[in-house]
């Protein structure tokens, strides 16, 4: 449970980290936070006598496949993540994370062959008609939350079925995607251009801190989601999203009117089922 409050707690309050950056490109901050990140990850392996670990996942051909598919999905989720906020669209990646529990029923029913009970039916729909009204209101889908919910309830649904730990798994995810953050930072300052050639001492030092900013909660959430109930962590995954929506709303001034509180309000109505549901289905197992 701890593991769970402190990583989702985290990362309702990391813009206001990311927002220190947005000076520089998305994916040159992802690049950073790539590099930087694996090193933090491999520190902590090293000093936790786990790199045999490290080396067994690594070696174990269907765990390096499933690794591979939830580095690809992290990726992608952070670098979704960090041109949210530097775009100042906080409210749409809060929105995302709202949807993820929405959407991993819809995930169960498809990838899963699960028969959900019908108010689940009736939470998707619902969450259906929110995506619907933003995309009216905004005149195109809101890619930006449907992508990040996508990602993140794809990348849950890999971990949970993984074979290695938190720390060696999450070792080897930012490990896979080195070679691409790398060579992009080794052709910018090739380029002369990129931090590391004309970046200032304070945004040097926090591209550096962006590795524990990485590595801590990713490694808090992975804890948590081997140790505890799917149901107790879709509660847990709540204070994300309401973290950034606070964020959005009373501190960045993000636009919030008639349309984007109808979509909400949909959405919160769709999770409030599902919670409802999760609830007295978990006290008719017990």
């Amino acid at each position: 449970m701890l593991y769970g409050v402190a990583a989702y707690g985290f990362w309702g309050a990391v813009p206001l980290f990311w927002k220190q950056l947005t000076h520089l490109p998305a994916v040159e901050i992802l690049s950073h936070r790539i590099v930087w990140g694996v090193l933090a990850f491999a520190a902590l392996a090293l000093v936790r006598g786990r790199m045999t670990d490290v080396r067994a996942a690594l070696v174990d051909p269907k765990t390096r496949l499933t690794l591979l598919a939830s580095a690809a999905l992290l990726g992608c989720n952070w670098l979704v993540f960090i041109y949210s906020v530097n775009t100042g669209r906080v409210l749409h990646a809060s929105l995302g994370y709202f949807i993820t529990p929405i959407l991993s029923v819809v995930l169960g029913m498809v990838v899963l062959k699960e028969r959900p009970e019908r108010p689940l039916l009736v939470a998707v729909g619902l969450g259906a008609i929110g995506v619907v009204l933003l995309t009216v209101r905004a005149g195109g889908l809101p890619w930006i939350s449907l992508v990040l919910a996508t990602s993140f309830g794809l990348y849950g649904l890999l971990r949970k079925t993984v074979t290695a730990d938190a720390l060696p798994g999450s070792t080897l995810e930012t490990l896979f995607m080195v070679p691409l953050a790398a060579g992009y930072l080794i052709w910018l300052t090739l380029q002369g251009r990129g931090q590391l050639v004309s970046g200032d001492v304070s945004t040097l030092m926090l591209l550096l801190v962006t590795g524990p900013v990485t590595a801590l909660p990713l490694l808090w959430f992975s804890n948590a989601v081997r140790r505890v109930t799917l149901t107790t962590l879709g509660f847990l995954q709540y204070l994300a999203p309401v973290g950034q929506f606070l964020l959005a709303v009373i501190v960045y001034r993000e636009a919030f009117g008639a349309a984007q509180l109808a979509a909400f309000a949909c959405i919160w109505l769709a999770l409030a089922i599902f919670t409802i549901t999760s609830l007295r289905r978990r006290t008719t197992q017990d």
